[in-house]
């Protein structure tokens, strides 16, 4: 097995085979494409900070034919809309059974395991990395979660981790240096 560099640093040639062959990109939302943190106001208002560099490279992604799925176990408004702002249509909220949500999505979309890539953080996250061909946690994440991830991203997450499987996903299919257009 050999090593390739990249714009993080060297990953192995088998994850990149494996990343040109996903179609469906199925993301955790809360230490993810947030930092992790919740921030509650005296009247009960729930607020979250999202990374402008995940949400161009979603775009991007998209922009090649992967799809993007959002499975959170939490239920916000915040997450529908940033996600909606993103053209991310594939939005589950309150599911307890990540595993599940995701056999649905290969099923609808009529995918294989090896056509699905999941990044997660806590232990909720596993079922998706067993429903997928390439699984990654991130570095803020659980020490259990990281190591069942076959890669564990050099950012963290809430500051482009998302951003950077983005990256890897178009490094994959020599895609990377053709994406133009604005960041959200």
């Amino acid at each position: 097995m050999s090593i390739i560099e990249t714009l993080y640093g060297p990953v192995t040639s088998n994850l990149i085979h494996k990343l040109s062959k996903v179609k469906l990109f199925v993301c955790d939302v809360d230490g993810v494409f947030s930092d992790g943190n919740i921030y509650m106001g005296n009247g009960g208002e729930e607020l979250k900070t999202f990374n402008t560099l995940d949400g161009y490279g979603v775009k991007a992604i998209r922009s090649v034919g992967i799809e993007v799925a959002i499975i959170t176990g939490r239920q916000s408004a915040i997450v529908e809309n940033r996600m909606s702002s993103l053209g991310i249509t594939l939005i589950i909220q309150g599911e307890e059974d990540k595993g599940a949500a995701v056999q649905r999505l290969k099923s609808h979309f009529k995918l294989k395991k090896e056509q699905v890539a999941a990044i997660g953080d806590d232990m909720p996250d596993i079922p998706m990395f067993e429903e997928s061909s390439v699984s990654v946690s991130v570095p803020n994440g659980h020490p259990y979660v990281k190591d069942k991830a076959q890669y564990v991203t050099r950012t963290a997450g809430g500051s482009g981790a998302v951003r950077e499987v983005c990256d890897l996903l178009l490094f994959s299919v020599n895609k990377l240096n053709q994406i133009h257009g604005s960041s959200t």
